[in-house]
């Protein structure tokens, strides 16, 4: 009679955990729309972070297969709260403050134009292991918060300092979030510091003249200093995307850097966060006025510092992956070399003139004016 009781007792809950294993497998989303979204060139797919979490049941640290109505569709990537993968690969985010989820590749093509997609076509998602990616997310996990009460400076809140590295002038190249897009209730802070430093010229990476008649126009517009620099026409704007190894990319910064030549500094350099795009086009200038490996990964990194808290000696894990993924994939890039070069030890100035007249293509007198205009 025990003998049947335990085979019961085991048959049940060999039933229930395949169910349970049947109901995981089973996850995944009716089929909904897709919004183009061309400032880092990726899919919206209209689900909002919320419900793709609560309702359909996916957790962050997943691997996802994403289906498209025209026929495309990728398999086992990993969904994240932030871009968390290496430069070119794929990935589903529901990044905080997002409408919608998306599918996207970090740093690389815009993946709306790479599936055919047209925003009459439609997407489903389906979960295809629970918790594969779950260690990297765990790992690079950080978000920040827009309260500048929690911050211990305005330059710290505002991500706001002078790139005084290298050979560059003294309190003459800036760089910070966006003194013009409140979204982060940041603009203000930038606007009265940048005016404090005297900045002459700003180099706008992410916006456009409609984002900016917007951001003008809202009840929460309060940079007097933009809205002068804007209006006497010393305000570059690039409208960049994240893919900084893009034609696209480069054949705007040729236009950026050439308009920003013909005007005197100091200059403010930004994007959004000052971040990713700001992060790549200052290494590109620290470069060329021969910073070193170090002065360039402490500036880097303070953008880490300001918005997360993270530095090597409170979060060592969190600051190699970031040193590794992102600050050390911009500078080989610049550079064109591998995994396998020593980036650490090394007079960048060649590489960035090369970069600046082969990738960026401008001129060997534009180059020499740039480096006239930045350097002592």
């Amino acid at each position: 009679m025990k003998r049947i009781i335990s085979f019961f007792l085991v048959f049940a809950l060999v039933f229930h955990f395949a169910a349970c294993a049947s109901k995981q497998d089973s996850i995944k989303t009716g089929e909904v729309g897709v919004i183009h979204e061309p400032e880092f060139g990726g899919v919206y797919i209209e689900i909002t972070i919320d419900d793709f979490n609560n309702e359909y049941g996916f957790e962050f640290g997943d691997s996802v297969n994403v289906y498209f109505s025209n026929g495309y569709s990728q398999l086992d990537i990993p969904y994240y709260n932030g871009y968390y993968v290496k430069p070119g690969e794929k990935l589903l985010i529901g990044y905080p403050g997002y409408d919608y989820i998306k599918y996207a590749c970090n740093f690389g093509d815009d993946m709306f134009i790479v599936a055919e997609l047209s925003e009459d076509d439609t997407a489903y998602i389906e979960l295809n292991e629970r918790g594969k990616y779950l260690g990297i997310q765990d790992a690079r996990n950080i978000t920040y918060l827009d309260d500048r009460e929690l911050y211990p400076s305005d330059e710290i809140f505002a991500n706001f300092r002078s790139c005084n590295v290298g050979n560059l002038k003294s309190d003459f190249l800036y760089r910070s979030a966006s003194p013009c897009d409140n979204q982060h209730n940041r603009a203000h802070y930038v606007d009265s510091l940048m005016r404090e430093a005297g900045v002459n010229y700003i180099l706008d990476l992410a916006d456009n003249e409609s984002k900016v008649q917007g951001y003008m126009a809202s009840d929460d517009f309060s940079s007097d200093y933009y809205a002068e620099l804007y209006e006497r026409g010393d305000v570059g704007l690039l409208s960049l995307s994240a893919n900084y190894s893009s034609p696209d990319f480069m054949d705007k910064l040729v236009n950026g850097i050439i308009e920003m030549i013909d005007h005197d500094g100091p200059y403010l350099v930004h994007c959004t966060e000052g971040k990713d795009r700001t992060g790549f086009v200052i290494i590109l200038f620290e470069m060329l006025a021969g910073a070193t490996y170090d002065e360039m990964l402490e500036d880097y990194m303070m953008t880490y510092f300001n918005y997360y808290g993270i530095a090597e000696f409170n979060e060592p894990e969190k600051y190699r992956l970031i040193k590794e993924n992102l600050f050390d994939d911009m500078i080989r890039m610049i550079m064109g070399v591998d995994e396998d070069f020593d980036i650490t030890n090394v007079d960048f100035v060649p590489y960035a003139e090369a970069f600046l007249l082969d990738d960026v293509t401008i001129s060997q007198e534009q180059v020499n004016t740039l480096k006239d205009k930045l350097t002592k």
